[in-house]
């Protein structure tokens, strides 16, 4: 029996949609045909298409009406114009993280260490609440790029608590790194925030989703964040830094260390660290502490492949794992970082969901808690640590 052919459109042409294109290669449950690329850079558009033998197309209504599932892979601050149109003509939209944020008041002079956070919050709710009616009023659904919900560890924990059927008590979790090279990162205009957003978006969507698998399966509704007590630092930026050179110090208005607790309805808890002040390659690991088990997920430092070399130059052709400083003495490797880390099962996963109407494991729900409670955690972190709602929209 032949697959079903899905046909996909891709909005950008940075990093974001090359890492989706490699995905859509491992699509093993559908066909995938890529029947166009849109974005405005141009000539980034012609080298991303000429490489990969696509077409680039002129507008992005062409490029919607021309596909079955559309890839969100610009800048979030572009996120919310771009996933409307889409579900307006009933297509199914890859959204890339996060999903939307605010990104400032438009003027050259804006500066995120000094707006106010409620503002910020509730610019960002209004945001969620038009994607959401947009899906709403659509036959197309919001697929949300999160990628740590689809890596094995994190689907086999998934397993597990529903046949376990445990009440998850606390959550513990991380991810941390050098920082990122990325200059756009460093200012909040581009970013939507620092290291709360742009790293604990990760964990943070991962211990909101474990549960909102325990209340499905407990009693058939999600169990969704009530409060948080958010800290945010900007440490390389504090007069007595004393930069050694192997943390990345180039921003401009935004933290580089966070730490989220979060309450859920249930009283269950989480608490989260995001930073870029770790040496040693990226932490992604999330703990969760149930009734009747404990479990450790690790998508990187695992221990799957290990290599020693008494100098870093013999490796210098060899891609050992992300963000790891040098490569001389023991390195982990991560043979298949992408296997690992869930972007080829979470691609094949929204195929499946587009041509044969599966579940989505990653949902609008789960995104819309996740940014929320991020927003309402900036609003915590300028009231020093007092607990926040957050809105469930």
């Amino acid at each position: 029996m032949e697959k079903k052919l899905i046909r996909a459109g891709i909005v950008g042409s940075g990093f974001a949609a090359r890492f989706h294109y490699d995905a859509l290669q491992h699509v093993f449950s559908t066909r995938v045909e890529v029947t166009g690329v849109y974005s405005v850079a141009e000539k980034e558009l012609k080298e991303y298409t000429s490489l990969r033998n696509l077409k680039a197309v002129g507008t992005l209504d062409e490029l919607i009406a021309n596909a079955d599932v559309v890839h969100v892979c610009t800048p979030p601050i572009t996120h919310e114009p771009i996933v409307v149109a889409a579900l307006k003509q009933d297509k199914h939209v890859i959204v890339e993280k996060p999903l939307t944020g605010y990104f400032g008041d438009g003027s050259e002079g804006f500066n995120g260490d000094n707006f106010s956070r409620e503002e910020g919050l509730a610019h960002t709710l209004s945001s969620i609440e038009r994607m959401l009616a947009a899906e709403k009023a659509s036959k197309g659904k919001i697929m949300y790029a999160e990628n740590w919900i689809y890596a094995p560890a994190i689907q086999k924990e998934r397993e597990i608590i529903e046949k376990t059927k445990p009440q998850i008590l606390w959550m513990h979790g991380e991810q941390s790194h050098s920082g990122s090279h990325s200059l756009a990162y460093g200012q909040w205009k581009y970013s939507g925030g620092g290291s709360m957003i742009g790293k604990g978006c990760h964990p943070l969507a991962v211990a909101i989703y474990f549960k909102h698998v325990e209340g499905r399966v407990r009693n058939g509704q999600p169990i969704r964040p009530k409060t948080i007590s958010a800290r945010t630092h900007a440490i390389t930026r504090m007069p007595g830094y004393r930069n050694e050179g192997f943390l990345q110090t180039h921003y401009k208005d935004i933290e580089d260390f966070s730490l989220m607790h979060i309450e859920f309805e249930d009283g269950a808890i989480a608490s989260l660290f995001a930073s870029e002040l770790v040496l040693g390659g990226v932490n992604n690991w999330i703990e969760i502490n149930t009734s009747n088990h404990r479990t450790k997920c690790q998508m990187s430092h695992n221990d799957s492949m290990k290599t020693y070399t008494p100098d870093g130059q013999y490796y210098k052709d060899v891609y050992v794992v992300e963000k790891t400083e040098t490569k001389q003495g023991w390195s982990f490797i991560s043979p298949d970082e992408g296997w690992f880390h869930g972007y080829q099962h979470e691609m094949n996963a929204f195929y499946r969901t587009a041509a044969f109407g599966d579940p989505i494991e990653s949902n609008s729900s789960l995104a819309s808690d996740t940014i929320a409670t991020i927003y309402a955690g900036y609003v915590s972190a300028e009231r020093k640590g007092a607990a926040v709602p957050v809105s469930i929209l």
